[in-house]
């Protein structure tokens, strides 16, 4: 046994998804609103680098703490194409070594682009990386906040990026972050991806960036360490948000109005994950932690071996132990881990526990929830007007094509109904 392995061992198995950061958040753009850029500060003086050693235990630990069947190998940072090619050229040989026969791996990718090239594509579509692609909309709105170091937008190589993987036939998400850029102009966003792009699965992500009142100042500046800027580490405290994150009103009736043009026009061919979600909740399902009634199965893992609740609070309140003392499977049915997914619905307000979309809601991320109900009870989600607007707005229909789906039909029929 060499020094990167935990010096104890179970041979439990669980059903989680770990979300690995092999340059924890180093990155080569300076995205305003990327409070992730901040966290650096946790590791001083450190090259933010996955080492060898650290790559294969984790990848170890993780197939073995799997059942079989699908097994996601999922990539963030940061940016992860900063670790150049051969990394994850190693990865797929690690893979090959420690998989079970009966584990089917799903390998998952989230970048900004800018580094991508014809290797990159080809080595993405030989092994069926299902890439996550940044891009905030139009150029105006994304190079609002999405910008180099150096101040310039980064639309002109993202939208290079995009055209390089459809040429490749690589599997490719939009992941457009809400934020106050664009917040405003929901069919605009939607039709550019729809009908400019070409593209079939998007993924919307609201954008709110917590602050106190001392931190507000330097906030709003953002989170990267620059000349001249106070440096502080993003954490989940304050119930105030910067200017550039939405409102609870913009994302209701932005999701709104998506889902009226998708109703009309893409029921069956784009892919909107919010509004899969929603589909879900009405027949019981759920796919995405936010809106599942607990939560604590999505961790994170930093580049060297920590491990995280959740990749909203990497922050140390948040660290459940490191990878080489500490087996994964261990620290993720820890008694801290469990507690935290289990908060989720106990520290639920009264109010959402009365309310008429709970079910689908489920009082929305931990990390929103830091408002008041009117009745002064804590814990209530900032997006919480958002929620309410958008699935009221969406019940009806969805009723309808859950019931489509129940008699074996398509959920696609409700258009000719509509």
């Amino acid at each position: 046994m060499t020094n990167s392995q935990p010096t104890t061992s179970r041979l439990t198995q669980a059903s989680f998804h770990l979300l690995a950061k092999p340059t924890g958040a180093i990155c080569n753009l300076d995205c305003t609103y990327c409070f992730f850029l901040s966290k650096d500060a946790l590791y001083p003086g450190d090259r933010m680098r996955m080492s060898t050693e650290t790559l294969e235990s984790y990848l170890k630990q993780l197939l073995a703490s799997q059942p079989d069947g699908p097994v996601s190998v999922a990539w963030q940072g940061g940016e992860p194409t900063l670790m150049g090619l051969d990394f994850y050229r190693q990865v797929i040989e690690l893979i090959k070594q420690y998989a079970r026969p009966t584990q089917i791996i799903e390998h998952t990718m989230q970048t900004n682009g800018t580094l991508l090239d014809d290797e990159w594509a080809k080595f993405l579509r030989q092994n069926s990386v299902l890439v996550g692609l940044s891009i905030d909309g139009t150029q105006s709105m994304h190079d609002q906040y999405r910008v180099w170091k150096d101040g310039r937008g980064s639309y002109v190589d993202v939208v290079k990026a995009w055209e390089l993987l459809q040429r490749y036939q690589v599997d490719t998400n939009i992941l457009c972050s809400l934020s106050a850029a664009n917040a405003d102009h929901p069919i605009e966003v939607y039709r550019f991806f729809r009908d400019e792009l070409g593209a079939k699965h998007i993924q919307f992500i609201p954008i709110v960036e917590r602050s106190t009142p001392v931190d507000l100042e330097i906030a709003e500046k953002g989170w990267s360490e620059k000349p001249g800027r106070r440096r502080i580490l993003y954490t989940q405290q304050g119930n105030l948000v910067t200017s550039r994150s939405i409102t609870a009103k913009q994302y209701g009736d932005f999701l709104s109005a998506v889902f009226d043009e998708w109703l009309a026009h893409d029921v069956g061919d784009m892919f909107i994950q919010i509004f899969d979600v929603t589909l879900g909740a009405h027949v019981g399902m759920y796919s995405l932690c936010v809106h599942a009634p607990t939560c604590g199965t999505a961790l994170a893992l930093e580049h060297n071996g920590d491990m995280y609740s959740c990749d909203h609070f990497v922050e140390p309140d948040y660290k459940l132990g490191n990878i080489h003392q500490t087996p994964m499977i261990e620290l993720v049915t820890s008694p801290q881990q469990v507690q935290f997914g289990r908060n989720k619905h106990s520290l639920l307000p009264n109010m959402c526990e009365k309310c008429d979309v709970r079910f689908a809601c489920n009082g929305g991320c931990p990390k929103d929830r830091f408002t008041n109900t009117p009745d002064g009870e804590p814990g209530l989600n900032y997006l919480c007007e958002g929620f309410q607007t958008f699935f009221r707005h969406v019940d009806a229909p969805m009723k309808r094509m859950a019931e489509l789906i129940s008699q074996g039909r398509f959920a696609d029929e409700i258009m000719s109904e509509h």
